[in-house]
């Protein structure tokens, strides 16, 4: 095989808290993550030596400050092999919305590699390449509905989320991750997250309590102007509740009927830079001849 495709679903936060900083000055997360019907699309070529890459996006890079490169780079250190590999990055995910975008490219790579060179890596191994790579990097290659806690080194099951619908809209303007979580030390703000509770509605498939439950630390750290504002638009277009996904600036809404959702889908276009209609899916970066329809669940 000299050749794979991977899609990655992109993720948003139901919820995410600020427990601490740790030795290094890290911050620690526990967060309920959930990977979403919006998918980048990774194409790996094999070649005898070199990392390379191209992308329908002209606004990223495409050297080693990409984290698909760097993924690519830690696969061939981790694994001991002397390769090469073409790495073409067709994005839906916008970059700075909080929905890890790049880390999904990386965790495309990293399992692409995996079928390519077949290394047989477990999904440990692959995410202890992911965890070398970016934080949120073992939760893409994982996918699906789970309690992500540390720097996104420790993943906890959760129950599978409930059968619903996300419109998640991309304002103008994006949000550095770096800056978001500076100013929440500047600015001290904690948000009320009650995780556990969270974990429970989700496992009561309870979309009302889901949505009461969903709240991010870095909403107001994030300094965007959009989000309040969506938010309310959010509601108002019936969603039952509303939250910027991880570091922003991207806003969700969770429906609990497609006909709303379509509406709400409508209402945003042109409003917004961007907006996507989705569902939760229950796999992280896949290949996609292994992967037939994109969530068998549904």
């Amino acid at each position: 095989m000299d050749r794979v495709t991977v899609i990655a679903p992109a993720k948003i936060n139901l919820s995410l808290d600020i427990t601490g900083v740790d030795e290094k000055g890290y911050h620690l997360l526990d967060m309920i993550m959930q990977s979403v019907s919006i998918f980048e699309r990774v194409t790996l070529t094999k070649q005898d030596s070199g990392i390379t890459m191209g992308s329908n996006a002209r606004y990223i890079p495409t050297d080693s400050k990409n984290t698909a490169v760097m993924a690519a780079i830690n696969f061939f250190d981790y694994a001991k092999i002397d390769g090469g590999v073409h790495i073409y990055i067709k994005k839906t995910v916008p970059i700075k919305a909080g929905m890890a975008g790049g880390s999904a490219d990386a965790a495309g790579v990293i399992v692409g590699l995996n079928k390519l060179y077949n290394t047989r890596f477990t999904m440990e191994q692959l995410c202890e390449i992911g965890a070398m790579t970016g934080s949120d990097v073992p939760f893409m290659l994982v996918g699906g509905t789970k309690r992500v806690q540390g720097v996104g080194n420790i993943i906890l099951p959760c129950a599978d989320m409930p059968r619903c619908h996300f419109v998640i809209c991309m304002p103008s303007k994006g949000v550095s991750t770096p800056q978001a979580f500076a100013n929440y030390d500047k600015l001290g703000y904690k948000t009320k997250v009650e995780t556990d509770k969270l974990v429970q509605a989700i496992e009561n498939e309870d979309l009302t309590a889901i949505a009461k439950y969903m709240a991010n630390d870095l909403e107001k750290a994030a300094g965007s102007e959009d989000t309040e504002p969506i938010k309310k638009q959010l509601i108002e277009q019936g969603a039952l509740g509303s939250v910027m996904t991880g570091s922003g600036a991207a806003v969700f809404g969770i429906f609990d009927s497609e006909e709303k959702a379509k509406r709400a889908f409508q209402y945003f276009k042109g409003r917004v830079r961007s907006v996507f209609l989705a569902k939760p899916v229950d796999f992280g970066a896949s290949i996609t001849m292994d992967r037939g329809k994109y969530n068998k669940r549904r």
